[in-house]
């Protein structure tokens, strides 16, 4: 059975996310702007904007108030694929909390809640967990907060990303805390490469910058972001603006890398470790025991051979 076209509301929905995601990065406010007027166009058209594409492509819906030629390609393209690359590219480029944060319903506190208490990092498992009953057992979201969430989320997933969701249940796979399979995520000796480049090229000024909205008050442009295409994997790389890295103090050590290939998308953050045989050493949380194989050190602390990490650099 074929999907139902998006609605004015859903394709308005993904333009409000695109705005909100550009403010939170400190684009430009007249592209910001551009946006959200793009939207109240979309959502006050008489007659189906999806039918405008259907019939005469992006030049179409040129004839709406404030939809220019780069907007109509953005609609466009969520209407004859189900998805927004460009909504997709702006949601790997904040931290987890600052993504969830724009949703409406959520708010940054929420956010916050709903990664440290449930491990939620994206809108897919987002969706999910506010199906399956996950979200309304956290204090504060009471039935009507769920129902304005997953409204809100209704117009802001892409088409294929809630099939592949869905197949995952039905699959028996599970919510958020699931993970692609060891063939499926790179190898920890290739995060571990795209952590060192990026902090090399961010530590050199060689990166772009952003400015994020939460816990910068000044408005800096101070998170380098790495985008690189690396053995068919996508990487986005940029330091962890959580709460919980300011209130550690590693805002500039603890490093997000977002990874996509074959409609797989996930996330991995490196660390440096501070006790235990990988102290001192770059890791990747959560796959430790890769982690030592990648150095050769044992779980006793011990490098192939016997001699502890200690001994071996004095040998």
């Amino acid at each position: 059975m074929a999907s139902a076209e998006p609605t004015n509301r859903e394709i308005a929905d993904v333009l409000e996310r695109i705005a909100d995601l550009l403010e939170a990065q400190g684009a430009n406010p007249y592209r910001i702007g551009a946006y959200r007027s793009g939207a109240a166009s979309v959502r006050a058209a008489r007659e189906p904007v999806a039918a405008l594409v259907r019939a005469g492509g992006g030049k179409a819906l040129r004839a709406l108030p404030s939809v220019g030629e780069g907007l109509a390609r953005v609609v466009a393209e969520y209407v004859e694929t189900g998805r927004s690359s460009l909504l997709e590219s702006l949601q790997a480029r904040v931290a987890p909390e600052e993504a969830l944060a724009t949703v409406p319903g959520v708010g940054e506190e929420g956010a916050h809640q709903i990664v440290s208490e449930i491990g939620i990092t994206t809108l897919e498992e987002l969706e999910l967990a506010a199906h399956d009953g996950r979200l309304g057992r956290l204090d504060g979201f009471g039935p009507d907060r769920v129902i304005t969430v997953e409204l809100s989320l209704a117009g802001l997933l892409s088409q294929s990303a809630r099939r592949r969701m869905t197949q995952r249940v039905e699959a028996g796979e599970g919510g958020s805390r699931d993970r692609p399979d060891a063939e499926e995520r790179p190898s920890v000796a290739l995060l571990l490469d795209i952590d060192a480049e990026y902090r090399t090229r961010g530590e050199a000024g060689e990166l772009r910058t952003i400015a994020p909205r939460r816990f910068n008050p000044s408005g800096e442009a101070w998170l380098p972001v790495l985008e690189k295409e690396r053995d068919g994997w996508l990487f986005t790389a940029l330091y962890s603006n959580t709460a919980r890295a300011h209130e550690l103090g590693t805002t500039h050590d603890w490093v997000v890398i977002y990874y996509e290939r074959a409609g797989h998308q996930h996330q991995a953050t490196v660390v440096t470790a501070a006790r235990g045989p990988l102290a001192g050493k770059r890791v990747v949380r959560g796959r430790e025991p890769e982690s030592r194989e990648h150095y050769g050190i044992s779980a006793r602390g011990t490098r192939d051979g016997g001699a502890s990490p200690s001994a071996a650099s004095h040998a």
